[in-house]
């Protein structure tokens, strides 16, 4: 095993290529559009176990300089009343690795300025239409075809092309599609929101009566926001082109009778929100053929409520190198790895489908979710989540 094409030039597949590196192994990353740092809008906690994953690579720092702490969370019902505090799982390290917050296109660029700096080639407008397993007098060889009608050939091919994965198809065509949760997650910022009173380094969550909302202030004083909005799964495509004013009536107008900040900071933010369609993949039966595999979302989608969808992609590019280094063989390697990872990470998935169902309905009182994790959850509770250690 020399060379592997990845597929996918997001955080997971950028993780993976780096991790391989250190394994030995080289890479070549495959976008398919034309440009990265895509979802510019959006932002995520990554949690101390996918932090010392990164570790693991040497490629923390980036990740920590551009990211600000998330200590502990604080639970509000719909009438204002202060509900509990916790600390945020993974906050009790006590190593400088405890959970941050970042933008999702901030993520992605320092992960691949660190995989650039490394001599990693990145090709992009590169998509992924095809893959075949050839014989030849040095055993197996895989070779992916892309829509421009170009090709590329390695000794195994890695999807990291998330939860819309052309891999996941090829590696089986009867694979599951993406099911949609029942919530669109919508996502803003705003600066004039100063009077209003937020603990620093917590995130404020609020179960509204018809929706579920968080939010978190910078350091710069600017408030991050998102709100678990119900309702139909709307036109991928159309998403972006929605205009904000939409969104901030929608969700605003959900939490208008609520006694509490959510509708005075949506209707504080301008025109920085962005909505997303919500899914999951309870299980994906087939990760692998012989020179094919899937990971991060691309083999097991977690509604965004655990907030673990990108630490779970670094864990996953850091143990599949690991095996690839230390099995003889690509199909030997992808068998340890899915025996690694797959009840792990379903166990995430399960946990965060719960957690969406208890904030669909809007529902207040005491959060005591000991099955949930990140955003919304304890730390003594989720040792077997963020206490997670690779041992390279």
């Amino acid at each position: 095993m020399t060379k592997a094409l990845i597929i996918g030039g997001g955080i997971a597949g950028a993780v993976t290529a780096m991790a391989l590196q250190k394994a030995g192994i080289t890479s070549e990353v495959f976008e398919a559009y034309p440009t990265g740092a895509d979802d510019v809008g959006a932002f995520l906690i990554v949690f101390a176990n996918g932090l010392e994953a990164l570790r693991v690579i040497d490629a923390h720092g980036p990740v920590v300089d551009h990211s600000f702490p998330a200590q502990r969370v604080e639970f509000h019902g719909n009438d204002g009343a202060r509900l509990g505090e916790r600390p945020i799982a993974g906050t009790e390290q006590g190593d400088g690795l405890g959970p941050r917050t970042l933008r999702r296109a901030t993520l992605y660029q320092v992960l691949h300025a660190e995989a650039a700096r490394r001599g990693i080639p990145v090709r992009h407008g590169k998509r992924l239409v095809g893959a075949e397993t050839v014989a030849t007098a040095g055993g197996k060889r895989v070779v992916a075809t892309f829509a421009d009608g170009s090709s590329a050939e390695g000794d195994l091919l890695i999807g990291a092309d998330g939860l819309h994965s052309v891999t996941r198809t090829l590696i089986d065509p009867a694979a599951p599609q993406p099911r949609y949760t029942g919530q669109n997650t919508v996502c803003g910022y705003t600066r004039d929101a100063a009077d209003v009173p937020l603990s620093p380094d917590t995130y404020t969550m609020i179960f509204g009566k018809r929706a579920f909302f968080g939010c978190t202030r910078a350091p710069d004083g600017e408030v991050w926001w998102f709100a678990n909005v119900p309702g139909t799964e709307l036109d991928r495509t159309a998403l972006p082109a929605t205009p904000s004013d939409v969104w901030r009536a929608r969700v605003a107008g959900l939490f208008a009778d609520d006694d509490t900040v959510a509708a005075t900071l949506v209707r504080a933010t301008g025109d920085r929100i962005i909505a997303s369609n919500a899914y999951d993949i309870a299980t994906t039966p087939t990760w692998h053929t012989d020179t094919m595999v899937v990971l991060g979302d691309a083999a097991h989608a977690a509604a965004p409520n655990a907030a673990q969808g990108a630490s779970m992609a670094i864990e996953d590019g850091v143990v599949l190198a690991k095996c690839l280094r230390d099995q003889p063989d690509p199909q030997s390697a992808f068998s340890a790895y899915e025996k690694l990872r797959r009840d792990r990470v379903e166990k995430v998935v399960a946990a965060s489908a719960g957690m969406a169902k208890l904030t669909a309905a809007g529902t207040p009182g005491r959060p005591s979710r000991p099955e949930g994790a990140g955003r919304g959850s304890g730390a003594g509770a989720d040792n077997w989540l963020t206490g997670y250690r690779i041992d390279w």
